[in-house]
């Protein structure tokens, strides 16, 4: 439940919690399978320039995904300038001679499409997945970025600004951000440059200049240096001469600087002990890394295999060793192979009160278990599942496959490695993790690592190896681009003949028992999804209970009256399947999704879990500590404590207002999630939606199987009268984290419920405001002003009134002006007449989302399932264009003007107050402002209950 939001933020670390070490349920699993995956069909050619070419045709889509990417990641960012390839990346997204700032991004959001960019170890790339007629369109883009890129001290200063903003929010504000990217490569590595942060430093940052930025363009970035990789509705001919005319004429760079990283990692043969410390860590972390090879030598696959064994899911062995016994609230041990090396590493996040050193001792036991027995064949079998698993999912859309293919293909060369890694996957033997285990997790060549609150001091965790000089690029020649004045810029090609798609057949139909069935065949890969959906959620639970809805979905696996919670596990595992029960406002949705060759014998543990789920008391008690000692990780977060605020200051004590807090999870019984699924998880309003690589008929057959025959003498349950209730009075809240990293700030309103005639008014009214990086918050937030990495509003889906929110993260000194500009769009938007042509271009954006979330079966069944939920029609999904298309501007402004009024709106901020604070009181007034230390997320109030509120009562 609140765990699954633990290490926000925290990227590569999704640590799993786990308990000792039991009884090994891999020998219990089913013996499947082992899984295969469709290869990745190509057609690959090079330009006299040295651009390498990649095509994957898809006539099954309509959109087409553009993407460019150059062998330039971090660990070519010269010296003293730690995080600049990725700086140079948000920098070549913005101008060129032809195009003036941002317009790449109106090239592709206007149209419907997507568009973004990424910095690797071994890569940069850049992306846009539009409709197939703008694929010439695409290309223009990319020559023009490549051959004519404008670096001037506009872009140059915007972006540092935004830069170091997302340096904030994704390394200084979360709990164990710096963790993540400053402590554990600055110790994974002692002479290659991926020991330095691939963010960079605010301190490096601010040291850079516009010509370092120049001269990293001119030394690194040219044809010579990028693949081009095309995928989808195209004809390979068209796309030659296309490139041809683009590309072929842009000239190699001029001086190259060699891609080569010189220096190889020294075998560590003493083990040490690093101690760091940082502000914020609610929960302290032990573990280790060691050094790993590259992700090109032949012990890559079977350290793969590894890492899944020892955490890859419920079933994992630090899952059994550390989390299933408390120790532990989540544990991971993970491998980052690139193309000059890595490192392996395992956590653990320690429960409160938990003992270090036993944790720890626990960790080195695991480590020497699987250096010294070869692990089982059902265990091996279970981890390739899964990893092909992995890829069947991805290999989905070709979108997917590109980039699948893209991130193999920059770290070996070679366009057929996605492949042959896993064909090299499937040979690894239990004695090739033996001897992989052997060679690279060696005691002697371990850093042990702990983490804990503490003051913010890298001194702690500083290397004592000397951090070695790496290479410098020459200085910039010429003089920098400048857009070129309106009249004289070339415009972009107009677009191509839209092809013609046939939609994928949607057929519903109704079970022996009642209930309603929606399939639909989404794609030729063979894995696919079944979603059943139960109306009541979060809603239903009573106020001393909140978290009650959430809890029963998140422990539902934990056993049933067949299977305890370590067969589900394994049996899910080794069928490759994973199962995910969440719950939500109005609902609570169980989506199994699985290869289909075994998603009928996957699908039996689905209904066993759905009908049969027990909550065993031990279990319960388990996940209950698990989920408060997260809560403690949770309020530190800046983002996500604002979320949970921003739910109590809209609705209240209404059923939407509630969300779990320490005091609700404690008093929830066994008995109460029991009551909770048998009252609510009722075939008499359940509906099932199965979508991906299977036919109607064969769906329609499995849903028969599976859930035809499922009744119940209990009534269906009856909805939640008015779930929203009445509207509270607007507040502007300030909870204060002395030190928080960043502030998070959050604007809200109360709106409508998703089946109010006005629903699709406000929701293109909100794409225009804040949807995407032509909204205009991401427009005055991050563009025009680099106050945030980026800003946006949402309107939320209720089947009672809904809320529409604008949210950014920011520095603590700049909460304030962001809050600010948030209400002046909010004004704007009520006062300003829309155009037709504005409104167009959002309803292209919102049908291009929905459009590309219906080519995957759980992208499909999301959309759907939501729809029905709600009571509204499935077959709504294929009509929103036309919803849309009936919108008008002076609908859309009539809907603002009703709902986006100022002072009718509510304002939580969550960051350190003395920053903010007196600004803020003068732009709001009456400002509630709540300590960290007295926040109680279970009053509306917001905090704890005073003495003289207590003789009050």
């Amino acid at each position: 439940m609140i765990r699954k939001l633990l290490l926000a933020g925290a990227g590569a670390l999704a640590l799993a919690a786990s308990g000792p070490a039991l009884a090994d349920h891999h020998q219990t699993a089913v013996e499947a399978p082992t899984l295969s995956a469709p290869k990745i069909e190509y057609t690959r050619w090079q330009l006299d320039n040295g651009l390498t070419v990649i095509a994957i045709p898809d006539n099954s889509t309509a959109n087409v995904t553009t993407s460019l990417w150059y062998e330039v990641g971090s660990k070519h960012d010269p010296q003293g300038r730690s995080g600049f390839a990725h700086l140079f990346e948000h920098i070549l997204s913005r101008k060129t001679v032809n195009m003036p700032y941002n317009m790449i991004n109106r090239l592709t959001e206007d149209v419907g499409g997507v568009r973004n960019a990424s910095t690797w170890v071994d890569r940069t790339n850049y992306y846009e997945t539009v409709p197939a007629e703008y694929l010439e369109a695409m290309l223009w883009t990319h020559r023009e970025r490549m051959a004519n890129p404008v670096v001037d001290s506009e872009v140059f200063e915007k972006e540092r600004s935004v830069v170091k903003e997302e340096l904030r929010q994704r390394v200084l504000a979360p709990p164990y951000g710096r963790f993540q990217r400053f402590v554990i490569p600055e110790n994974a590595f002692d002479v290659l440059p991926m020991r330095r942060p691939g963010i960079g430093s605010i301190e490096e940052l601010d040291s850079a200049t516009l010509d370092d930025a120049r001269a990293f363009h001119q030394a690194f970035y040219g044809p010579d240096t990028a693949t081009l990789i095309v995928a989808g509705n195209f004809e390979i001919a068209s796309l030659r001469k296309l490139v041809d005319k683009y590309f072929a004429d842009i000239p190699r760079r001029d001086n190259p600087v060699s891609l080569e990283i010189k220096g190889e990692e020294p075998v560590l043969t003493q083990p040490r002990i690093v101690n760091a410390t940082a502000p914020n860590v609610p929960l302290p972390v032990v573990g280790g890394i060691w050094k790993a090879p590259s992700t090109n030598d032949p012990d890559a696959p079977a350290i793969e295999l590894l890492s899944a064994i020892m955490s890859s899911g419920d079933n994992s062995r630090l899952h059994n060793a550390l989390v299933r016994t408390g120790k532990a609230v989540d544990a991971a041990h993970f491998d980052q192979m690139s193309e000059d090396g890595g490192f392996i590493a395992n956590f653990a996040v320690l429960s409160p009160g938990a003992d270090s050193a036993e944790a720890d001792a626990i960790l080195a036991k695991e480590i020497e278990r699987v250096r010294t027995e070869p692990v089982s064949e059902a265990e091996l079998r279970e981890a390739k599942n899964e990893i092909f698993s992995s890829a069947l999912s991805q290999r989905q859309t070709a979108q997917g496959r590109a980039f699948e293919l893209g991130e193999a293909l920059v770290s070996s060369g070679d366009p057929d490695a996605a492949d042959k890694r896993l064909d090299a996957i499937a040979a690894v033997t239990a004695d090739d993790i033996l001897r992989v285990a052997r060679k690279w997790l060696r005691p002697e060549g371990e850093v042990e690592l702990t983490y804990t609150a503490g003051e913010d001091d890298p001194s702690s965790y500083a290397n004592p190896a000397p951090m070695p000089t790496f290479g410098s690029v020459p200085p910039p020649s010429g003089q920098p681009r400048a857009v070129l004045p309106e009249g004289e810029r070339m415009a972009p090609p107009p677009p191509g003949e839209a092809p013609e798609v046939a939609r994928a057949d949607f057929v519903e139909a109704t079970l022996a028992n009642g209930i309603p069935l929606v399939s639909a065949q989404t794609s030729d890969v063979p894995i696919a999804t079944i979603t059943i959906v139960f109306p009541g959620g979060d809603a239903t639970d009573p106020a001393a209970k909140a978290g009650l809805a959430e809890m029963t979905a998140d422990l539902a696996d934990k056993g049933t009256t067949q299977r305890d919670a370590s067969q589900i596990a394994a049996t899910l595992e080794s069928l490759g399947a994973s199962l995910n029960i969440s719950s939500s406002a109005d609902g609570t949705y169980a989506s199994l999704t699985a290869p289909t060759v075994n998603l009928a014998e996957a699908g039996q543990v689905l209904v066993d879990v759905i009908v049969n789920a027990s909550y065993p008391a031990e279990e319960v008690e388990r996940e209950r500590k698990r989920t408060l000692d997260s809560l403690t990780a949770i309020l530190k977060d800046p983002g996500s404590l604002a979320s949970l605020a921003a739910t109590r200051v809209l609705y209240g004590d209404a059923p939407y207002g509630r969300v779990a807090n320490p005091q609700s999870i404690e008093q929830i019984a066994r008995e109460d999630l029991v009551a909770h699924r048998e009252a609510y998880w009722h075939p008499g309003t359940a509906k099932i939606v199965i979508s991906g690589g299977i036919s109607a008929g064969e769906a329609r057959a499995l849903a028969d199987s599976l859930f035809g025959g499922w009744t119940s003498d209990r009534p269906a349950p009856v909805p939640v009268d008015h779930p929203a209730g009445s509207e509270p009075a607007p507040r502007t809240v300030v909870i204060d984290i002395p030190d928080a990293g960043q502030a998070a700030v959050i604007a809200g309103v109360r709106t409508l419920a998703r089946g109010d005639s006005d629903f699709y008014n406000l929701w293109l009214a909100n794409t225009v405001l804040g949807s995407g990086s032509n909204g205009w918050l991401f427009e005055e937030v991050r563009t025009k002003r680099g106050l945030s990495y980026g800003a946006y509003s949402s309107l939320s889906q209720r089947s009672d009134t809904a809320t529409l929110t604008a949210n950014a993260q920011t520095k603590n000194d700049t909460a304030d002006e962001v809050a600010a500009v948030f209400f002046e769009q909010f004004e704007k938007l009520a006062a300003t007449p829309l155009s037709e042509e504005t409104l167009q271009k959002r309803r292209l954006y919102l049908g291009g989302a929905l459009a590309r979330s219906l080519e995957t079966s759980g992208g499909f069944n999301g959309q759907v399932a939501t729809l029905m939920l709600r009571g509204i029609e499935p077959a709504e999904a294929f009509h929103v264009a036309e919803r849309l298309a009936a919108v008008s501007p002076a609908e859309a402004q009539r809907v603002a003007e009703r709902y986006l009024v100022p002072q009718d709106t509510s304002l939580v901020i969550v960051g350190d107050a003395r920053y903010f604070l007196e600004d803020l009181e003068k732009m709001r007034g009456d400002v509630e402002v709540i300590p960290f230390d007295d926040l109680d997320l279970s009053r509306t109030e917001l905090h704890k209950e005073t003495a003289i509120e207590a003789a009050a009562e």
